[in-house]
């Protein structure tokens, strides 16, 4: 049995996701041009969460040795979560591309939705933002720049980055409650 309501619900939130992609699509700011691209691909395979829980890990101490562990194994959580679980029960296709072509990135073969780059960025600034909290504003500002460069580059709307960023800030607090209960 299926809601009217819900499915002209839903219908309005898909076409206002559509609608805001291709405003962001319109955009043409030179620096974001050039600089958006590279975070984004920076951000491939994790490297940038990888990075900084490095240096975290070498040039701090306990509990920055402790948030970049707990911070990449919020990224492995939600990686798995979305780009395996999610990804395959949640199929949409990925967006036209509509951005210019010197920002527009290859469109990755799985689903759209939700952006698994913004869920392990979101994951991983969620645990280190908790755990230290002088990082909390740099931390969450680099991943939301991370998701957003996913919409600016043209390969995820705006509904898969706020889903993933939601996925990832929910894995870190439970990732962040565990660790508190277990580590003390």
């Amino acid at each position: 049995m299926t809601n009217p309501s819900l499915e002209a619900a839903a219908a309005r939130l898909s076409q206002a996701d559509r609608d805001l992609f291709k405003r962001v699509a319109a955009w043409q700011t030179p620096v974001l041009d050039t600089t958006l691209p590279v975070l984004s691909d920076a951000a491939n395979y994790s490297r940038i969460w990888l990075t900084v829980a490095g240096l975290l890990a070498a040039v701090g101490g306990r509990r920055q040795r402790r948030a970049a562990v707990e911070g990449l194994v919020a990224v492995a959580i939600a990686s798995a979560v979305a780009n395996v679980a999610v990804k395959t029960l949640a199929s949409r296709k990925r967006p036209a591309t509509s951005v210019p072509e010197a920002r527009r990135l290859t469109q990755p073969g799985s689903s759209s939705f939700p952006s698994g780059h913004t869920a392990s960025a979101a994951a991983f600034s969620g645990v280190v933002g908790r755990q230290l909290p002088g990082l909390r504003l740099p931390i969450n500002v680099l991943a939301a720049a991370v998701g957003f460069s996913r919409i600016y580059t043209g390969v995820h709307y705006p509904g898969d980055v706020a889903a993933g960023w939601l996925l990832g800030k929910g894995i870190a607090a439970i990732v962040v409650r565990i660790s508190d209960k277990t580590v003390g």
